[in-house]
């Protein structure tokens, strides 16, 4: 199915659109098989939040866009489905922030890496980390603990948009800011984040640059007020009870 076979008048259009950019990750070598199953629990998470941000999200989106500003050295890490999702929408939160963008994978394989790399240097980024992985994060056995030193080892700010739950835990665990983008509240990765976003990533990384295009002008004091003031708590909670209340528009069927 290609985007042109998706009227717009369906339903279920964004969705479908999602689901065959993951299905085509997955014939370019950018998505892991895997990826299919992570997006679909996904969908079922944003189904119950109505397929819309809530405005306990909007809340964090602004968070992380100030925390991006003032970050010394911020990091978008980008896996097979945030590539094939939002491509040219994180090179942008990229190119707004002055984050690096570096690539980070579970089931890592060099050829994977170059092909997001190149997947990413398609849509407008001058520069993508990840290949070199000359650094380690501690107490992690996988791939994903390989990082660039000089990338995500060197960074005080970090985006993990649909992120493993060690790997977070493991980044805070060395002294980094977490901002992560997970459908589910529940999940490790949003409880050890220090901004979680409970959105989809194809409304999330939008609405954080948007937040950040609007921030650029204020002052590190006004930027620091919007970082003290955010609660990750009462955000979890927040998402939590929408989830369980139902007391959202559900979209169409």
């Amino acid at each position: 199915m290609s985007d042109v076979d998706v009227p717009e008048s369906h339903p279920r259009y964004e969705s479908l659109l999602t689901r065959h950019r993951i299905e085509e990750g997955v014939e370019k070598g950018i998505t892991s098989q895997q990826g299919l199953i992570a997006q679909g629990r996904g969908e079922a998470f944003d189904y119950l939040l109505g397929e819309q941000t809530t405005e306990s999200a909007e809340r964090a989106e602004q968070a992380a866009a100030a925390h991006l500003l003032l970050a010394d050295h911020p990091v978008l890490s980008v896996n097979g489905n945030v590539a094939a999702l939002v491509p040219e929408e994180i090179v942008e939160l990229a190119e707004v922030t002055g984050a690096d963008l570096e690539v980070n994978l579970f089931n890592r394989t060099e050829e994977r890496i170059e092909a997001i790399a190149e997947h990413l240097h398609e849509h407008g980024a001058s520069e993508v980390k990840g290949l070199t992985a000359d650094g380690r994060i501690p107490g992690i056995d996988h791939e994903r603990a390989k990082v660039d030193a000089d990338g995500i080892g060197d960074a005080d700010v970090v985006v993990v948009p649909l992120e493993d739950g060690d790997r977070a835990e493991a980044l805070g665990e060395i002294g980094k800011t977490e901002i992560v983008v997970d459908l589910n509240p529940l999940s490790r990765s949003a409880q050890v984040a220090a901004v979680p976003i409970v959105d989809n990533v194809i409304r999330a990384v939008p609405n954080v640059t948007a937040y950040a295009r609007e921030l650029q002008g204020h002052s590190e004091t006004e930027l620091r007020a919007i970082v003290d003031e955010f609660d990750p708590n009462e955000t979890l909670a927040a998402a939590e009870r929408a989830i369980r209340g139902g007391d959202v528009n559900i979209g169409g069927q």
